[in-house]
């Protein structure tokens, strides 16, 4: 049955197109409305309707949909009608037909045929090979970021255990930091731009290539926290890339030129071999 909130909407769409032709909709379906022979149905609305929406969104929605659907239908028919250059149209849907299918065809080969990523040895080599032009757009680091309150306990070893940052002090940090800390960011095994930490710390650095390379730890303050910053690795402007950093890129790149030549190849094979099997007949010019 149809809801209640849709009825208001559909008795204008009968009044609207009541003039239309009659014809055969769906029997296993319940009709709204129908135009140049077009049927939109109920369940069509249904699908659209997000849930838990109010009567007064959901009639909105569903007018809106039925305007742009009939809207569509009317425009397509009217253009069919108008449109004199139906066969330059047809060319066009078949040429799109034709590269689609064949788009389609040469992605499903590509899956049955190609490993879905390349293997290290090929990444590793690709990265040393181009890693002059893998390179650094922003100073980038390894380490982590201890934020806690001003007054926090044990400041003295907080500060002696960002400093080590081995095994042991890191396991400290992490029981510390449930109890005390105002956030802990641990980085020590991805890198991570530079630009983003000094978003969380209240210091200003005017050289960061400069500040990274001359410093490892860093403790600063403010009026309510206290920041402490082990910096474990680092990476300027314009220096190499790291490989971590560069690999799904890489993978991407390596995947692609894969890809490309496996279609060149199987284009190829595919020619080669019908012409082999004289499924190609050439004709001479008379």
């Amino acid at each position: 049955m149809i809801k209640t909130f849709f009825l208001p909407i559909l008795s204008v769409v009968m009044v609207l197109f009541s003039s239309c032709g009659s014809k055969v909709a769906d029997e296993n379906k319940s009709p709204l409305l129908e135009v140049e022979g077009k049927f939109l149905y109920y369940e069509d609305i249904q699908q659209i309707i997000p849930p838990n929406v109010n009567k007064v969104d959901s009639a909105q929605i569903a007018k809106s949909y039925i305007r742009k659907w009939v809207t569509d239908v009317l425009l397509y028919e009217n253009a069919k009608r108008n449109i004199s250059n139906k066969s330059e149209i047809d060319e066009l849907v078949e040429s799109y037909r034709k590269s689609l299918t064949i788009h389609q065809y040469q992605q499903k080969m590509i899956e049955q045929r190609l490993p879905k990523e390349p293997s290290d040895e090929e990444l590793q080599a690709f990265y040393k090979k181009y890693s002059s032009q893998l390179l650094l757009k922003e100073n980038v680091i390894k380490g982590l970021l201890l934020v806690v309150p001003a007054k926090a306990p044990q400041i003295a070893n907080v500060r002696s255990w960002v400093q080590s940052a081995n095994v042991k002090a890191l396991g400290n940090i992490e029981k510390y930091s449930i109890q005390n800390a105002i956030s802990y960011d641990y980085f020590g095994d991805r890198w991570v731009p530079f630009s983003e930490v000094l978003k969380k710390m209240p210091i200003k650095v005017e050289n960061p290539s400069s500040y990274i390379s001359s410093n490892r730890f860093v403790e600063v303050s403010d009026s309510t926290h206290r920041y402490f910053l082990r910096i474990i690795g680092s990476r300027s402007t314009g220096s190499v890339e790291p490989f971590e950093m560069s690999r799904d890129r890489i993978g991407n790149i390596l995947l692609n030129k894969m890809k490309g030549e496996f279609i060149t190849k199987f284009e190829n094979e595919l020619y080669d071999d019908a012409i082999k099997d004289e499924n190609v007949t050439f004709f001479k010019k008379k």
